[in-house]
């Protein structure tokens, strides 16, 4: 019994802050508009996909620079790169 005075408690907290925030975005109109309780969680998602895509980039763009420069230069040689074929 008495988890239900607490169950009551939460779900009038939850409805009074869904009015106070409607009422904050929509004003006088409120009736009309009403905020989709997933609106928020689907823009977090997009946030949190574009940051994972943006580090993936910056790490793949870090270890392709990082492996250039490790690549050996060739050497120059004494004889012409490309000799002209012989007579």
């Amino acid at each position: 019994m008495s988890g239900t005075y607490g169950t009551q408690v939460i779900e009038s907290v939850a409805v009074r802050r869904r009015r106070l925030r409607e009422a904050w975005l929509f004003g006088a109109e409120r009736a009309k508009n009403t905020l989709n309780e997933q609106t928020g969680r689907v823009l977090a998602s997009v946030m949190i996909g574009a940051l994972a895509c943006a580090g993936c980039a910056g790490v793949a763009y870090f270890k392709s620079s990082q492996a250039k420069e490790k690549q050996p230069t060739p050497t120059s040689t004494t004889g012409p790169v490309n000799p002209s074929p012989s007579k």
